[in-house]
This record gives structure tokens, C-alpha cells and sequence, in this order.
């Protein structure tokens, strides 16, 4: 395919308003001032220009590059095609870091476990996600030959991964993510099982157990397994399978962790066998990667690539297999103008080249194909839909070879060694992955995913609620005549369209959100898609706030036998900081919080407290529960900063009184600043009257060990249930967590 002239008007992009604040908020370049001084044309351009420049390196004329600059920006604009947000946000700019995943080594010494912290920052710092493997660290009381000591095990050193990341702000736009997996046969497996149990510990990691085949064939045998010291390769112990998996279920019911990938079954299609195994991926499981590589990701916007009236559409291919085609050299160029974090990284990913083409907007696709999500043509449109995607990218890659040259270890590759004959310029070509930030801009539901919601209510920054209705959705009401203000704030009350008579059955059957579905049509999506894609799928496979142990047990399984490469669950609302996602979840749960009355008597204590505005006299009473309210008096100040302290208080006691723990409380407001923060005397700081009353509190109800916690493990802004960035609501999506208020995402 030869390059074509755009005919996108630059100045009619078709983005939402959602969009545009979350490219505002997270993706434009800013002055010094924190406006920003791009527009989202000059953004799609900016990346089109500094990706196109790669083709300079084979050959190509000024002529041809700007051609290929052109088409680059005529399908994001079009939002056809989007790259990971490493790339909307670095391409052109001072890091030109482009890549989300990374894998890093993790060797059993002092030495590797330091230097990997160190690299980790750097990658953090540049905007990417990383995963480790910890199987390689000696377990817990293994003896330490150069000290005479004893070992702290993997699941300590986890936690100073966990306090490094949360220190580094990736970027000013992206907060640290990252993927811990321990083998199934290591001796620290049940400790690793339960860490996440307790929600204050591990906040920036996922944690999957990576199950072998011969683990998995002694569940389905009902019998034993040893446990494997990494550092002497012998065993040190023997446990029922059975056993090990029912505290694996139990686990993720309770907290939604660990998840689980297949990692036999993930290098069975490892590319490169020769260069070493695959013991990790990238934080939502999608990016399965070798020590020292990574992975540029992008997504088709298949909603885009669909005809026709709503219900009654069809897939565009030829439109597709266009698409397919830029974006594989768009992916290709990507790594030629990556400026890599860590040299080790840069030989390896240009060694083997690999790219991670996935899709979003499925769901709406299947909506205008007029096709249920949970349905037997849901699951075949799926496997023909990758199918095809799989083998016109493989088309690519081959015309790419041919003008280029294969990826560097090709003769390494299963490529070489089957005999087959296919020379492709990637090691991999396809990955799902998740789509949090940039599905928002495309408008598109997120990977593929279901709906996470016909209707729900958004609140924005000023305070106000906006209802946010499904495009399609809306579009279908009013041309069959049933729209109605109230009908829509019926169905943003409830979540979905089950049971409200007033919309026809089939429009009801179409728009199913990912509470309505079943967990076993969540997994067959999962394992259709995962057929026909190199790498592995990000999905949530979402389970009702009210199911089973065994609902999740049976989810595992069906995983493992339908193919998937691994599984993450989410049971609604087993995370106590979840805050509620629809209506629906609401009544599920039963809950309407009240605060406790208050007492005849209270005792409590007044700390002064110095801040930018003055001293503030900070009074916390308690009854026989614990902390129960707080009093705020600012001197003889009055106005703003008299209401403002009022204010903080009343809703500080709120919360006390409702239930919350203080040391929750402590997490959201410490460390919040203002422009006139104070010292202590003694050394002290205090940033603003919020960090004030976050201080005095936990100077006076904490106790040591929960100061620590937040001090190194905090949950800061909310980031356990409400958005760091605004405050919004988090959901579980793709093996992630993201705000649909502003854009914000853990993992893309």
C-alpha cells in the first residue's frame, strides 16, 4: 500500500467534550503557567510528524515522509487508530519515551534487586508500567550466605517496589503501575497469595501467580506438588493443589487478587524460545515480555469500522484491513524514534522488534452489527474479527521485511526454526489491551469490554452533575420514540436497561453492561479474542457484589480450558474504599450509611497546629468507638479561610461519624499543598490547613505503625476507590482501574 493524501479538516475533529478535557488534563503540552499551548490537531500532528520522521531511515524522500505524516494523522484524527499514551504524550517532546510496557529482571543478589528499583524509577519517570517476576529471590528464612543471615523473601522486596513508585509521578501525567508474579511453585506462595488481602499494602502493583501446567494437571488430578527452593533447585516442601488454588479463589473473591496467568501455556508461544523463557508480563497482563524488552501498543477503533444504521451495520474490511496497515508501520516506526529509558531495553526491543496492535470500541461495534455481547455471534464475530486483524497485520509485517529487513533475532524465532517460510519485520504483532485513556478520546467503549453503563451520572469539577448518556444509546431513543430527561436519570439510577418496560425488548437485549453478563460469556469474549492474537488480552471478567467462591473457582477453570493466558477477576464491591459505580451497585449492596449519633459526652484534645494562614487550633473528640469529630478554629481569621476550616471539619466528622477510619481520612488530606505552606517549630512542615488536620489527627489517634503505612504505602487522593487526578470514580475495566470522570488510568 503506497501513501494517501488526508482529506481530514483539521478543524473538525470529532471529539467529545469528555475528550477534550482529557486531553487538556493529561496530554497537551502545557507553559509555564499550566495552560496548554496545543490544540488536539496540533497534538495528532506533533505525532504523526516525529513518527513519520522514521521513515527517513529506509530511504524515504521529503515527499514521502510528509505523505506518510499525513496519513499518520489522518487516522488518529479521524480516531481510527490510536497509539499507547506513552506515545500521544512524548512524541516530539524532551523524553520521546513512546512505550507503556516493560518487563525488568530480578536476580536472586542484593546488587540485581537495587539496580531493577533503580531502573524501575527511570521507566516510571518516563511514563511506562513494569512487571517482574520475584520467583528468582530465595524464599523467606533462607539462610544468607554472606551475612550468616536469613532472607526477607520476594514479598518484602515487594513492598520497597511499591513505596519507590508511589514516590515518582510519572511525567506529571501517569502514576506508577506494575505487575509482581510469584511461580505457583515457589515456597512463598501462600504468603504472596494473601498480601493484597490487607488494601493498605501493594497499592501501585497487581499480583498474578504464575500456574504451571504440572500445577495445573495436579488440580484436575486432585493431587500434590512440590515447592522448589529458586536458589538450590530443591524441594522443600509438598502441598495439595487443591489446596493452594481453593486459597488462590478465596483471595480474589475477598480482594479481587491474585490474578492467575498460564505461564506454560504463554511460552508455548514465546517467539524467541532460544533467547530465554517469558516469566512475567506487563501490569494488566496483556504484554507477556522477555527480561530487558518492551512493547509499543495501539488500538483500532472498530467502532469506526462498521456501516450502516444502527443494529443493521457492517464490518467495513477493506476499510479495516487499510487501517491495519498504517498501523503496523505507524507501530514499526514507533520504535525506531523511541528514546529508551535503559540501554538494555533499547538493544533488545530493536532486536525483536515486537508491536502489540489490539482494538477498542467492541462493544459498540457489535451494537451497530445489531449483535448481543453475551451470544454465540458475539463470540464467532470476535474470532473473525482477530482473525483477520492477525493475518493482514502478519501481511504487513512480511511488506515491512521485505523494504527492511526482519526483526534482528529472526533467525533465533520460531519463524526461522519451523521452516515456514514467514519473515516478518515484529516478533509479535497483536496484544488487547487496555484502552482507559485513549477510548475516552476515541469515544469508544473501552477495549473489549461491554458497556460499563447505558446512563450514569458525572461529577465534574465545579461541583456540578451531568448526566452522560450512550451515544448509540441516546441516537436509538429518539428515533423510536421513547427518549425521555427521565428515562435516562431511570437508567443512570439503575446502571442498566434490565426490567424498565418502557424500552423494547430488543434496544434492551443490544445495550447489555458488564454487570448483565455472566461471567462464562466475559471469558469466552476472552479466550475468541486470545485465539487469533500473538501476545495475551487484558480483560475484567466482572462478578456480582453477591457471587460465590465457587462463581470465581469456575472462572478460573473455564479460563484455563477455553486457552485464555490468564484471568482476573473483579467481584463488585469487595474492595472496602470502592466507591459505588451505578445505582444498581447500590441496591445490590443494601447500603444507606448513616452517621452515629452523637453522645450526651466526648473526650478529646486540642493540638495548634502552624500554618500559611496562621495557627490553626485543631480539636478531635472521641467516643467509646474511637475518633468521632473535629473542630477547626483559625485564630480571629474570618471570610474564606474561617468558612473553608468550618467546612473541612464538618465533612471530616462525617466521615468519623459514618464509619471511616481516620487513618483513610489521614490519606486523603496529608500531604495536600498550598501556596503558602509553614514550619513547625522543631522542623515540621506543613503544606496547607488540609495537611494541617490530616497531621493533627494522626499525631493523635494513629499509631505508629498505621503513620508508616501511609507514609510508604499511601493510598493518597483516593487511589484505592476515588480518582488521585479528580476525585472521581474508579472502576474495574481490562484488569485496570480508570475515571471516565477525567481520563485518569493505572495501566494505559
Amino acid at each position: 500500500m503506497g501513501p494517501v493524501q488526508s482529506s481530514v479538516n483539521n478543524d473538525q475533529l470529532e471529539l467529545t467534550p469528555n475528550a477534550q478535557t482529557v486531553l487538556e488534563r493529561r496530554y497537551l503540552i502545557r507553559d509555564d503557567e499550566g495552560k496548554p499551548v496545543e490544540g488536539a490537531a496540533d497534538l495528532f500532528h506533533r505525532v504523526a510528524q516525529n513518527i513519520a520522521s522514521a521513515e527517513r531511515a529506509y530511504g524515504a524522500s521529503d515527499e514521502e515522509v510528509a505523505q506518510w505524516e499525513q496519513r499518520f494523522y489522518e487516522v488518529m484524527a479521524r480516531l481510527e487508530f490510536l497509539p499507547n499514551s506513552p506515545t500521544l504524550m512524548n512524541a516530539g517532546r524532551r523524553f520521546q519515551q513512546l512505550s507503556a510496557c516493560f518487563v525488568l529482571p530480578i536476580e536472586d543478589t542484593m546488587e540485581s534487586i537495587f539496580e531493577t528499583v533503580k531502573n524501575t524509577a527511570l521507566i516510571h519517570k518516563s511514563g511506562g508500567g513494569t512487571g517482574f517476576s520475584f520467583s528468582r529471590l530465595r524464599p523467606k528464612e533462607d539462610i544468607v550466605s554472606s551475612t550468616k543471615g536469613v532472607s526477607s523473601g520476594p514479598v518484602s522486596f515487594m513492598r520497597v517496589f511499591d513505596a519507590a513508585t508511589d514516590a515518582i509521578k510519572q511525567g506529571g501525567t501517569r502514576r506508577g503501575a506494575n505487575m509482581a508474579v510469584l511461580r505457583v511453585d515457589h515456597p512463598d506462595i501462600m504468603e504472596f497469595i494473601h498480601i493484597k488481602t490487607d488494601q493498605s499494602l501493594l497499592t501501585n502493583f497487581n499480583i498474578s501467580v504464575a500456574a504451571t501446567d504440572e500445577f495445573m494437571q495436579a488440580l484436575a488430578d486432585d493431587d500434590s506438588y512440590d515447592l522448589i527452593n529458586p536458589r538450590t533447585g530443591e524441594r522443600v516442601e509438598t502441598l495439595q493443589a487443591r489446596d493452594v488454588f481453593e486459597e488462590i479463589v478465596q483471595s480474589a473473591w475477598q480482594c479481587g487478587d491474585p490474578g492467575v496467568v498460564f505461564i506454560d501455556r504463554i511460552n508455548e508461544s514465546n517467539p524467541t524460545p532460544a533467547l530465554g523463557e517469558i516469566e512475567s508480563t506487563n501490569p494488566c497482563g496483556e504484554q507477556p515480555l522477555l527480561p530487558y524488552e518492551s512493547c509499543n501498543l495501539g488500538s483500532i477503533n472498530l467502532a469506526r469500522m462498521v456501516t450502516g444504521e444502527i443494529g443493521s451495520g457492517q464490518i467495513d474490511w477493506e476499510k479495516l484491513a487499510d487501517i491495519i496497515q498504517v498501523a503496523v508501520r505507524f507501530l514499526d516506526n514507533v520504535i525506531d524514534m523511541n528514546k529508551f529509558p535503559i540501554e538494555e531495553i533499547a538493544e533488545n526491543t530493536r532486536a525483536n522488534r515486537k508491536v502489540g496492535l489490539g482494538i477498542m470500541g467492541f462493544a459498540d461495534a457489535l451494537i451497530r452489527l445489531g449483535i448481543r455481547y453475551d451470544s454465540e455471534a458475539a463470540v464467532a464475530t470476535a474470532e473473525q474479527l482477530m482473525k483477520f486483524i492477525l493475518e493482514q497485520a502478519q501481511r504487513a509485517s512480511t511488506q515491512l521485511a521485505e523494504q527492511r529487513g526482519a526483526f534482528p533475532n529472526w533467525d533465533r524465532s520460531i519463524y526461522s526454526a519451523n521452516g515456514n517460510g514467514l519473515v516478518l519485520r515484529n516478533a509479535t504483532l497483536t496484544t488487547i489491551a487496555p484502552t482507559g485513556s485513549i477510548s475516552i478520546i476515541a469515544g469508544a467503549s473501552s477495549g473489549i469490554e461491554p458497556l460499563f453503563a447505558v446512563a450514569f451520572t458525572r461529577h465534574v469539577l465545579d461541583g456540578d452533575e451531568l448526566l452522560e448518556v450512550n451515544a448509540l444509546f441516546e441516537q436509538v431513543a429518539h428515533e423510536r420514540g421513547f427518549h425521555s430527561p427521565q428515562l435516562m436519570k431511570q437508567i443512570a439510577a439503575r446502571g442498566s436497561l434490565d426490567d424498565i418496560e418502557e424500552i423494547p425488548a430488543d434496544v434492551r437485549e443490544l445495550f447489555r453492561t458488564a454487570h448483565d453478563i455472566t461471567p462464562d460469556w466475559h471469558i469466552q469474549i476472552q479466550a475468541a479474542f486470545q485465539k487469533y492474537t500473538d501476545n495475551a488480552v487484558s480483560k475484567t471478567i466482572n462478578l456480582a457484589n453477591d457471587a460465590s467462591v465457587e462463581d470465581v473457582r469456575a472462572a478460573y477453570m473455564l479460563a484455563y480450558e477455553l486457552g485464555c493466558k490468564g484471568v482476573t477477576i473483579y467481584r463488585d464491591g469487595c474492595r472496602e474504599a470502592q466507591v459505588l459505580s451505578t445505582g444498581k451497585t447500590e441496591q445490590t449492596l443494601g447500603l444507606s450509611i448513616k452517621p452515629r449519633p452523637r453522645p450526651e459526652a466526648v473526650t478529646g484534645v486540642t493540638r495548634t497546629m502552624t500554618t500559611g494562614c496562621g495557627k490553626l487550633y485543631v480539636t478531635i473528640n472521641s467516643d467509646d468507638r474511637g475518633p468521632f469529630e473535629v473542630f477547626g478554629n483559625m485564630g480571629k481569621a474570618g471570610g474564606c479561610v474561617a468558612s473553608q476550616t468550618e467546612g473541612l471539619a464538618r465533612l471530616i466528622s462525617l466521615a468519623l461519624r459514618s464509619g471511616i477510619g481516620a487513618e483513610h481520612v489521614v490519606k486523603q488530606l496529608k500531604g495536600i499543598s498550598c501556596h503558602m505552606p509553614a514550619w513547625e517549630p522543631g522542623g515540621g512542615k506543613i503544606l496547607s490547613c488540609a495537611d494541617a488536620f490530616a497531621q493533627a489527627l494522626e499525631r493523635t489517634v494513629l499509631s505508629e505503625a498505621a503513620q508508616l503505612r501511609i507514609d510508604f504505602n499511601p493510598e493518597r487522593n483516593g487511589h484505592a476507590g476515588a480518582c488521585p487526578e479528580c476525585g472521581g470514580v474508579l472502576y474495574h475495566e481490562e484488569g485496570c482501574r480508570k475515571c471516565h470522570n477525567c481520563g485518569f488510568s493505572q495501566c494505559d
